[in-house]
């Protein structure tokens, strides 16, 4: 199971670019880039990490060039051309140190997705909502300050300090379901049924 922990110092060379800070994870996601002349160019993200992104597309950025990209399920992303290859290149990620550890939430989703029981089909689709912050509710009553990371019509990974077992029944807003895996930033839930897309628009 990935957990995106940063590499030791020792394993840490900022000086060789091609030296990863954080593990990376096949993602295999859709997106549109556009480099520092604002030509726009589609493409698809193939390995990212909180630190770093490999895209394939047919624009030939400059090494060091800025690029700003959209990507299917992670949003705005932005970075510095650091390698160049055949049929693509990698950029160093700029980014706080919050959206490297949104980023980090949402590749481990996507990373772990199987274990969620989620359709492999994508019928529902990940989004990541507006409305981020709520309140996940125990079945006794108790309720504990979270915030979605991103949500399904089939389940939700939330960023939250607790930790309730594996199976435990929450209710998140209106939405029922139980806790199906832990991960470093806070828990995923797997809804007890199909929500409608109406159910979402609270948090949408």
């Amino acid at each position: 199971m990935y957990s995106f922990q940063q590499a030791s110092p020792a394993a840490r060379k900022p000086q060789q670019p091609d030296q990863r800070s954080f593990q990376r994870v096949t993602v295999n996601l859709s997106g549109r880039l556009m480099l520092a002349s604002h030509d726009e160019y589609d493409c698809t993200v193939l390995d990212m990490s909180p630190g770093d992104a490999s895209f394939t597309c047919s624009a030939r950025p400059r090494m060091g060039e800025r690029i700003i990209a959209y990507v299917d399920h992670l949003g705005r992303i932005e970075g510095t051309v650091a390698l160049l290859t055949d049929s693509g290149f990698a950029i160093q990620l700029n980014a706080t140190d919050r959206k490297r550890e949104k980023l980090a939430a949402q590749l481990t989703w996507i990373a772990n997705k199987h274990e969620l029981g989620l359709p492999e089909d994508r019928r529902h689709d990940r989004l990541t909502p507006r409305n981020t912050r709520t309140d996940l509710m125990l079945d006794d009553g108790r309720r504990y300050p979270c915030r979605i990371i991103d949500l399904s019509l089939s389940g939700a990974a939330v960023d939250i300090d607790v930790r309730p077992a594996l199976g435990t029944p929450v209710q998140l807003g209106n939405m029922k379901g139980r806790v199906v895996r832990h991960f470093q930033e806070g828990v995923a839930i797997e809804f007890s049924s199909v929500q409608s897309r109406e159910a979402l628009t609270a948090f949408l």
